[in-house]
């Protein structure tokens, strides 16, 4: 069997989704085998917690990384990482220690075949607001982001919602530096419209959190590399409770979104042996019947 070639939303799993399991009753491998039985092939990882060497990557890791995505179809998604903004307590970080650890984590994504990279930045105020210095950061940061071919896409993730100027300020800078290495990744949360399932978080304590309408994605597309396909509870229908997939699948298939949407589990039981799995099962048998793929 080989990864098929599909033009149109895929499907992937973020191996966040296991952390209630992981290194207590699930490794990296079972991971892989776990996403190869529900026919998932994209595959997004966080530095700091699925890479056994890291900072560093080990020659090790490296083969068993690449042993692994050729075992079960899967290939990489999605390297999430971060601009450590608050490493340091009395101080904030530089610009030239921020690039240092920028380049670091441009050289393993690119190792492991990582092109698009979850760039997680210093949050500084409310929605998810990052530090004022941005902008220099990341044009700084661009020739490197091209020379190892990556994509440094911050997460739209709630109480964000697609509306707020942050986003905008995002788009802005694409347009205005004009460069393919800086994009967006949108968390499904933002379009979270229920609140009242037992057991699903409300966003941000609110009684009645803001979101977005699934139609709000549309211009923002061309910059979008990477959802997350957050999810919080399926019910036995092969439904999502809290998240309007239907409207937002179809929204991507009838507009050509290409790329990986990985599963992201944000519900309850999450140390609860094989109930993840479970879970994300299910919402795989939901997308598939969405998509017909």
């Amino acid at each position: 069997m080989s990864i098929p070639v599909i033009r149109g939303p895929k499907r992937g799993v973020s191996i966040y989704s296991y952390s209630g399991e992981w290194c207590k009753t699930m490794n990296l491998e079972d991971c892989f085998k776990d996403m190869y039985d529900m026919g998932a092939h994209g595959i997004e990882i966080l530095a700091n917690a699925h890479i056994y060497s890291y900072p560093e990557l080990s020659d090790e890791y490296l083969a068993e990384w690449q042993r692994l995505c050729t075992t079960y179809d899967v290939e990489p998604a999605e390297y999430g990482h971060w601009i450590d903004y608050r490493l340091y307590k009395d101080r904030t970080m530089t610009k030239e220690e921020a690039l240092t650890m920028l380049e670091r984590d441009f050289r393993i994504a690119h190792a492991l075949g990582f092109r698009i990279l979850r760039t997680k930045m210093g949050v500084v105020g409310p929605g998810l607001v990052p530090f004022l210095e941005w902008r220099d950061w990341i044009s700084a940061a661009l020739p490197l982001a091209e020379k190892y071919d990556v994509v440094m896409c911050p997460e739209i993730h709630a109480s964000t919602v697609l509306a707020d100027q942050m986003v905008q300020d995002f788009v802005e800078f694409v347009d205005k530096t004009g460069t393919k290495n800086f994009g967006l990744n949108i968390d499904l949360s933002v379009f979270q419209n229920r609140f009242d399932v037992p057991g699903v978080l409300s966003w941000a304590g609110r009684a009645t959190p803001k979101y977005s309408k699934p139609e709000e994605i549309i211009p923002l597309l061309p910059y979008v590399y990477c959802i997350h396909a957050k999810f919080n509870k399926m019910d036995d229908d092969f439904n999502e409770l809290t998240i309007p997939y239907p409207e937002i699948l179809k929204i991507l298939v009838d507009h050509q979104w290409d790329g990986y949407m990985v599963s992201e589990y944000e519900g309850e039981k999450k140390d609860v042996p094989g109930f993840v799995s479970q879970e994300l099962r299910k919402q795989h048998v939901m997308m598939k019947r969405i998509l017909g793929y």
